[in-house]
């Protein structure tokens, strides 16, 4: 059962609305890395666990990605307020569909299903949330270089931090498994988001810091 408290896990207060910022922000909303895929997916993979920590711990992530995709939507329907005073060139999409979210990427691409990795496999699971969760923590970094609106900036911080924790939380459960390190691992999350970005997850998931 699913309840519904009418406040966020944190305020989200634009300064400057900016559609155009509105149209990258939907790449997490309806994109393939967005809050709407990472909370189906590890919703539905929960459906496929056995071990009651780890079903409650996808159970509960995905809830928390719920709350972030309203945040996001949040952002970009108030950074989409002043449409009437931007020029078509500038947010062609909301021109076209309104303001606020849809179920779109920032390309215009519209959200697929095809996006969501589950296996029925708890470490084939874990293993493509550690590198989901890479992808979003990717994209936001992007979005908060690229913005300068300091409330939005705040909330990006907020989001991108708790992708960081759900990265850890994953791996803390592999590890827990004997699979953290476990060579097949290794190879084909670093294929999938850099090895680079995998090894950095991997060190803040066994030290517990986060930026």
């Amino acid at each position: 059962m699913f309840l519904h408290r009418k406040e966020l896990i944190q305020p989200v207060n634009v300064g400057t609305p900016d559609a155009r910022f509105g149209t990258y922000l939907l790449e997490q909303f309806g994109g393939a890395t967005g809050e709407l895929t990472a909370a189906l997916q590890y919703w539905v993979q929960s459906f496929h666990v056995e071990n009651a920590g780890i079903r409650d711990m996808l159970q509960d992530i995905a809830i928390e990605e719920f709350s972030h995709l309203e945040m996001v939507g949040k952002l970009i329907a108030q950074h989409t307020s002043e449409l009437d005073q931007t020029s078509v060139h500038d947010a062609p999409l909301f021109k076209l569909k309104g303001g606020g979210p849809h179920f779109l990427d920032s390309q215009g691409s519209c959200w697929t299903a095809a996006y969501i990795q589950e296996g029925g496999n708890v470490v084939r699971d874990l293993r493509a949330n550690i590198s989901a969760e890479a992808g979003a923590r990717q994209t936001y970094e992007a979005l908060i270089k690229a913005c300068d609106d300091e409330g939005t900036k705040k909330t990006l911080h907020h989001l991108l931090t708790r992708e960081i924790t759900h990265a850890n939380m994953f791996m803390k459960a592999l590890d827990a498994m004997g699979k953290l390190d476990d060579p097949f691992f290794q190879q084909h999350s670093a294929g999938r988001d850099g090895q680079a970005c995998v090894q950095s997850l991997a060190r803040r998931g066994r030290s517990g810091s986060m930026e």
